[in-house]
């Protein structure tokens, strides 16, 4: 599993993953694990299997750390 951080949530549901690489890793509040997503904070650590969407790369079982 990769860890990163949590940049930035929308009142729409998703939100984007600071990788350490320079890319953002988009999630959707569906592929989250163990946590709702209106419990999710900006800079918060997460872990999360990179995976593949219909518009390109998403992180799937995103969970805290």
């Amino acid at each position: 599993m990769a860890e990163g951080t949590i940049k930035r949530l929308t009142d729409k549901g998703f939100g984007f993953i600071d990788t350490g690489t320079g890319k953002d890793m988009f999630f959707h509040m569906s592929n989250l694990e163990g946590v709702r997503f209106e419990e999710l904070r900006e800079g918060q650590k997460v872990s999360f299997t990179p995976g593949e969407g219909p518009k390109g790369p998403r992180a799937e079982n995103v969970r805290t750390i």
